[in-house]
């Protein structure tokens, strides 16, 4: 066995500069004690603020024991990956409502395959290493606390937002896991946080979604209703969505920490498709088949085309009453999706109530 097996620390830091040479901003190394994440996880599921998302509760206590997972584990080495493409407009985006909002992790490729293969990377540059070793990639993929062993690995804190910040690069990143059976040893937690006073991000979200700091109700946020929501998306909330289209990024463009977010390097993660400046009525024109191949290999194939028909539909109902809004959703109203007829008429409701209102 290489000697560097028997220095575990040394070990350790080759895996992080191995990382960074793979394109992941930071590495940590992390224990399995995620018991504290375990009973705030319990606490959100038995409220209900999951949701559809039954999957949450699924698979026992495998979600907070990472050893039950993938057996032999001992360390999870956790990595991030800044996605933020350059000069993204968003706010100036978000004031134009005729305008679609996506959220800006789904602009390019999805990122799932290429943080994965990164990871499996690295997996076999410490095997050529060290030899044959256990190990187990993931990429927001499996019953994983992502977040909970990213703190617990030192590349950041929960904010109240429940997203992952970092001092010196924000929250616009993704986060992947290599499960290891190595007893690496660990990084120190990110033991304060640094929101302080702070409350931007409970105060900007447009559907009130946050119960309080560090707990969000699912069921209202407009990442949930517009990606995880299979059904009618509730009417009362469907005025407070605006152009956002996929996701939402109130949130985190409110906090000021993402004033030290940086740019991503990565080709895969620019806007594809003029996704990040494409009209409402534009989209809602596209076919299936335009769909299908404008998605190829993006984050947007998760909502699919019917659930896709269905945001814009709201956002034409939020946008103005101009004469491309309106004659895109007349072109819809025969729609053979039940769920996309119900929203085009939501939104031709909408603007009828408003033309009547400024007689």
């Amino acid at each position: 066995m290489p000697a560097i097996t028997n220095d575990l620390p040394a070990l350790a830091q080759s895996i992080k500069d191995w990382g960074r040479e793979l394109g992941f901003q930071q590495v940590g190394i992390a224990g399995l004690d995620l018991a504290e994440h375990e009973q705030h996880l319990q606490r959100w599921l038995d409220a209900g603020y999951h949701g559809e998302m039954d999957y949450m509760g699924a698979h026992g206590s495998k979600r907070s024991h990472p050893e039950e997972l993938v057996p032999g584990t001992l360390r999870v080495v956790s990595l991030r990956m800044d996605y933020l493409p350059g000069d993204t407009q968003m706010a100036q985006l978000l004031g134009q409502p005729e305008k679609a909002y996506v959220s800006r992790y789904a602009l390019g490729r999805d990122y799932h395959k290429l943080i994965r293969k990164r990871v499996q990377q690295l997996a076999e540059r410490i095997q050529q290493v060290i030899g044959p070793f256990g190990f187990r990639a993931f990429v927001d993929s499996a019953p994983v606390l992502e977040k909970a062993i990213a703190e617990k690995a030192g590349l950041g804190w929960i904010g109240k937002n429940t997203l992952i910040l970092n001092r010196k690069a924000g929250s616009y990143f993704f986060l992947a896991e290599l499960f290891v059976d190595l007893p690496l040893p660990e990084d120190p937690p990110h033991a304060s946080e640094h929101c302080g006073r702070c409350s931007a991000c409970l105060d900007i979200c447009p559907t009130a979604a946050f119960v309080g700091p560090y707990v969000l109700d699912a069921r209202r946020c407009i990442s949930y209703l517009t990606i995880e929501l299979k059904g009618p998306i509730p009417e009362d909330l469907r005025p407070l969505i605006g152009n956002r289209v996929f996701g939402c990024d109130d949130c985190q463009i409110v906090c000021p920490w993402n004033r030290f977010a940086r740019a991503s390097a990565e080709g895969d993660f620019k806007p594809r498709h003029n996704l990040d400046n494409a009209g409402l009525a534009e989209l809602f024109r596209w076919d299936e088949t335009h769909f299908l191949s404008s998605t190829e290999g993006s984050p947007l194939r998760r909502a699919g085309y019917e659930r896709w028909l269905r945001n814009l539909a709201v956002g034409l109902g939020n946008a103005p009453s101009t004469i491309a809004v309106l004659e895109a959703l007349q072109a819809r109203r025969d729609d053979p999706s039940p769920l996309v007829r119900e929203h085009v008429e939501w939104a031709l409701e909408q603007h009828r109530t408003r033309q009547c209102s400024s007689l």
